[in-house]
């Protein structure tokens, strides 16, 4: 009798992603390894020579170089570990909630059968009473699952955009540090369908286009270090895959506290939204976000090319060339040109954007915009100049 649906959809949804992983490292060029002076061996003497003074030579095969095999034609068994190419290592980080535990359960069964190394990591925000020893208990449980190694990390939360934001970004930090501490290849991130839609409608909210509405990305992160093997399993199925495998959960309080807005678009907004619009909102949700993610991602690629057609020889934005484009394309110029001088991409919201258009749209001699991360965006004689201010 194979496992229960929901267990077996998680390993599946893992296994995937794992495959993934490989697949994008057989790809990859192989680093040189580190060589060590040696001295240089004196050069064989030639096999009529050879021959002649009574040598015996050994047997020429393809792949050999005076008859020694090279690593490649040995087995693995018989490779040295420097000779090796190491097996990659892949984080899971675990809250202890359900999301996550089942990742972690479903990474630590599915890895030593791929040829994965399999750990894990937990991030003790510190914004509760007794969080550290709560984040010592998922350290020790995802240890019991198998994984190695395992990692707990107390940050410290700021307060920049807002207790949710900051929380994040401290957590992002510090799994940054722990993969590159390691040299993971991944870290898996357990967010839901039911966490994508979330998003997508948090997105719409804010107005902030339609980068917001495609939601979370599979892959993220420099090199795509962060993947979402669940973004399309429901919270549910997670929570019942924990239950089948007597997994302990923890509930963060957090997450049903109305004064954050994901709880209570959570726990309010996507149940009057199910109740007025009947069931499969999530589902439609989380659609609309790939649908979403499609189309900015194409529109990205027309705007990277097109960005450099717009500028004089000195790099100057041309606005007579920049009132031609397309407007969803012409924004997109904006936003790279502004970030390439310094202003912080997640404090550049659209009605930044708005701005700098106007500068372009409906030139009135307006003075110059002021952008997050002191950049000034201004127009002089038919340029558009960004720049630090």
């Amino acid at each position: 009798m194979g496992p229960h649906p929901a267990v077996a959809a998680i390993r599946l949804a893992v296994r995937r992603v794992l495959h993934d992983i490989l697949t994008e490292q057989a790809a990859a060029p192989a680093a040189p390894r580190p060589t060590t002076a040696l001295p240089e061996p004196a050069a064989p003497p030639a096999p009529a020579a050879a021959a002649a003074q009574g040598i015996p030579q050994p047997p020429q095969h393809p792949g050999q170089t005076c008859g020694r095999p090279t690593p490649a034609d040995r087995p693995a068994s018989q490779q040295t570990p420097h000779e090796r190419t190491p097996s990659p290592l892949v984080l899971v980080a675990c809250s202890g909630g359900a999301d996550s535990m089942a990742l972690a359960s479903a990474l630590a069964f599915e890895a030593p059968r791929l040829g994965v190394r399999a750990g894990g990591v937990t991030v003790d925000h510190g914004l509760q009473p007794g969080s550290d020893t709560r984040a010592a208990e998922v350290a020790q449980r995802l240890r019991e699952l198998g994984l190695s190694p395992v990692e707990s990390v107390a940050v410290t939360v700021g307060r920049e955009g807002g207790p949710e934001a900051a929380a994040r970004d401290a957590r992002y930090a510090a799994l940054d540090a722990v993969a590159e501490r390691h040299g993971a290849a991944a870290v898996l991130l357990g967010h839901t369908r039911d966490d994508q839609a979330e998003t997508v409608l948090l997105g719409l909210a804010r107005g902030s286009g339609i980068r917001s509405l495609s939601g979370m990305a599979a892959v993220s992160g420099a090199g795509g270090r962060y993947r979402r093997p669940f973004l399309h399993i429901d919270r549910q199925t997670a929570r019942k895959a924990c239950m089948v495998q007597s997994l302990p959960v923890w509930d963060d309080p957090h997450n049903s506290d109305p004064a954050y807005t994901r709880s209570r678009l959570r726990h309010e907004g996507l149940p009057a939204l199910e109740k007025a619009l009947g069931k499969g909102v999530v589902e439609a949700l989380a659609r609309t976000a790939q649908l979403s993610r499609d189309d900015a991602d194409a529109l990205d690629a027309w705007a990277a090319a097109a960005e450099a057609g717009v500028r004089d020889a000195g790099g100057l934005l041309e606005c007579a060339k920049l009132h031609a484009l397309p407007p969803a394309v012409r924004r997109r110029v904006l936003r790279r040109a502004a970030i390439a001088a310094g202003a912080p991409a997640g404090s550049l919201f659209a009605r930044h954007i708005e701005e700098i258009d106007r500068l372009i749209t409906g030139w009135r001699g307006q003075g110059a915009i002021n952008l997050p991360g002191k950049v000034v965006a201004q127009r002089q004689g038919g340029r558009l100049v960004i720049r630090q201010g």
